[in-house]
């Protein structure tokens, strides 16, 4: 991979998190050493956890939203050849550019997966200037029940009802959410609204 900016996105149940630690794998089985980063907002697992859904898991290293990824990387990690974020929708519009930076100045991949938008439809901070300054943008697919590509993140409630009002961040794996197209999405928070 070139020393770019990378955002992978998808929906939940896409294997973001499957791929991004298959990306570290790849790189440490060609010794290479990764600075893998996953935000503190992300405690499912562990504070310094990142684990897929179907087993795969790793150490982090947890950042925090005051923490400067470049400075991080210069001071502890300049030996990595690439970096590798997990949730990185909760990763600080500042921290992006800090990201951005260590890809000019380092000659490193940064690769960045995560979600675009929340279950509301609308932008994570992160995503958003991910998706404002990344040279590479790809979508992980996901399908929808109905079999359409799934783009939206649906929150469930404690009797699994899809809700449309909330905090941005409520952490949960498909207790809590499930992808659906857009389609499908509209037609119950229309139903909802009746």
């Amino acid at each position: 991979m070139s020393a770019k900016l990378y955002f992978k996105y998808g929906a939940m149940g896409s294997s973001k998190t499957a791929q991004a630690l298959i990306t570290k794998f790849n790189y440490e089985e060609r010794n290479m050493n990764v600075m893998f980063l996953k935000p503190s907002t992300d405690t499912r697992d562990g504070a310094d956890i990142v684990k897929s859904r179907i087993g795969l898991e790793a150490k982090a290293t947890v950042i925090s939203p005051d923490c400067n990824v470049y400075e991080l990387y210069r001071d502890s990690f300049s030996d990595c050849k690439a970096v590798v974020v997990d949730e990185c929708q909760f990763l600080t519009p500042e921290q992006v550019d800090q990201l951005a930076e260590i890809t000019i100045d380092f000659d490193v991949a940064v690769l960045c997966f995560g979600l675009r938008t929340d279950f509301q439809t609308k932008f994570f901070p992160g995503s958003r200037r991910l998706m404002e300054i990344a040279e590479s943008i790809s979508e992980i697919k996901m399908v929808c029940d109905c079999g359409a590509k799934a783009t939206v993140n649906a929150r469930l409630d404690d009797e699994g009802n899809i809700v449309f009002e909330g905090e941005q961040v409520v952490l949960g794996g498909n207790d809590r959410y499930i992808a659906m197209c857009r389609k499908c999405w509209t037609k119950a928070k229309r139903m909802r609204a009746k």
